[in-house]
């Protein structure tokens, strides 16, 4: 199922110079929240967490009726109290299952924690874009990512879904600008996640 939202996320980065600054970030299909902790002291900060209505494109990708409550969870991953990255978590109310479990009993643990550590889990193919303020998810994470003093026009994100069983969970990562300024070994990349 498609539409114009779905069209938009991509499932390849252009390999221009500088066209993708965080490519290497959005590309990793490795566990964001361990590739954080190697770079500092990881926190996650819930936002925002219960019933909600998903995005007409994450209902389009989910195979949902747009309108249709499914849970939904926000949440700010920080790096030595930087905010880094604002995730977007969206779960159908159906089929019932223990997804709904784990994500209600979470709190301010990392759902990428759960999602690697268990076998149960698949990951589909990751889609990539640069969100706009025209993106329904870009007002959220401006203020997810507290950069509303200095807003980027555009900010990177990566999705993909994670399979358990008959559920389907769609996760979205929106990248802060800071996040490439994170190395191991606390060095300063030079890079920007800026689009």
């Amino acid at each position: 199922m498609s539409g114009a939202g779905e069209q938009r996320w991509r499932s390849r980065l252009l390999r221009a110079p500088g066209s993708t600054p965080c490519n290497r970030w959005l590309q990793d299909r490795g566990s964001l929240t361990e590739r954080i902790q190697a770079r500092g002291r990881f926190a996650v900060r819930v936002l925002r967490q219960g019933l909600g209505i998903p995005t007409t494109d994450e209902a389009l990708a989910l195979r949902l009726t747009p309108g249709r409550l499914a849970w939904i969870r926000e949440v700010a991953l920080l790096c030595d109290d930087r905010i880094v990255v604002f995730a977007h978590t969206v779960l159908p109310c159906r089929p019932r299952g223990p997804l709904h479990v784990w994500l209600a009993r979470l709190g301010n643990r990392s759902l990428g924690a759960l999602l690697f550590s268990h076998a149960g889990f698949t990951r589909g193919p990751m889609k990539f874009r640069a969100l706009d303020r025209r993106d329904p998810l870009f007002a959220s994470a401006l203020c997810g990512l507290r950069t509303l003093d200095q807003p980027p026009s555009t900010l990177w994100a990566r999705r993909s879904h994670f399979g358990f069983g008959r559920q389907s969970v769609l996760v979205t990562e929106i990248f802060s600008p800071p996040l490439l300024q994170l190395r191991e070994g606390g060095e300063q990349e030079r890079q920007s996640c800026k689009g």
